[in-house]
């Protein structure tokens, strides 16, 4: 089924386009990424998709919840909380423990209250990276992988129909990037509709490239107006 589609979609601001023309689809369990040179709009278009951006040209119809992993300078880790702590807080966020915990009494509630925020924590890293991160890491120690990895695990905390990401291979060597195209496919895997903005894909990555902001062909060269007439020279 597909969770987002856009058909024309657009956004121009008064400097411009941001994006334009964009045709996209993403289903449960698929895998897209949008390229584009920097400037194209990859960040734009990924916060429209996940309705925390507008546009005013084209069509976005979109199927369920939408969570945002990492995107710079809008949705980042905190420097002063650890792994877990972010964790458990999107977890007091997200409500409290299922309705079929809540009738214990209060010491076992608590103790139920711990136990489902720590299986949850568990369950969310090991269902993504087969390299758990560490719970006691600040945000501010974290590497750019963990804190796309960290990112997503809290985006599916929530059990959105759509996840998106942005600039996952950004501060990367290729060992790293292939290990996080890795845990994208894994993420979709498990019926996510994931879109993940990148310079580019590694080979072999099963994902659907969207690649958006290639600059128009440029338009043919004038030809060179020919050299004025010199007057000939007068012998001395």
């Amino acid at each position: 089924m597909n969770i987002v589609e856009t058909s024309g979609l657009g956004l121009r601001t008064r400097r411009g386009w941001v994006y334009r023309d964009v045709d996209l689809t993403a289903a449960s369990g698929e895998l897209v990424a949008v390229t584009g040179p920097p400037g194209s709009g990859r960040t734009s278009l990924l916060l429209t998709l996940a309705g925390r951006f507008p546009h005013n040209h084209g069509e976005l119809r979109r199927r369920g919840p939408a969570a945002l992993g990492q995107v710079a300078g809008v949705h980042e880790p905190d420097p002063t909380l650890t792994v877990a702590e972010h964790i458990t807080e999107r977890l007091l966020l997200l409500g409290p423990v299922p309705r079929r915990r809540r009738r214990l009494v209060p010491v076992a509630a608590v103790r139920a209250r711990r136990a489902y925020r720590r299986d949850a924590y568990a369950a969310a890293v090991a269902g993504l990276t087969d390299a758990p991160l560490d719970p006691d890491r600040y945000g501010r120690d974290l590497t750019p992988v963990e804190r796309q990895v960290l990112g997503l695990v809290l985006a599916s905390l929530g059990g959105p129909s759509l996840i998106v990401a942005d600039d996952v291979d950004a501060g990367a060597d290729r060992p790293e990037r292939e290990w996080m195209w890795g845990a994208l496919e894994r993420l979709a895997d498990q019926g996510y509709a994931v879109v993940a903005s990148a310079r580019a894909v590694e080979p072999g990555v099963a994902a659907t490239v969207h690649r958006i902001g290639d600059p128009a062909v440029p338009a043919p060269a004038l030809p060179a107006e020919p050299a004025p007439d010199r007057p000939a020279e007068v012998p001395a």
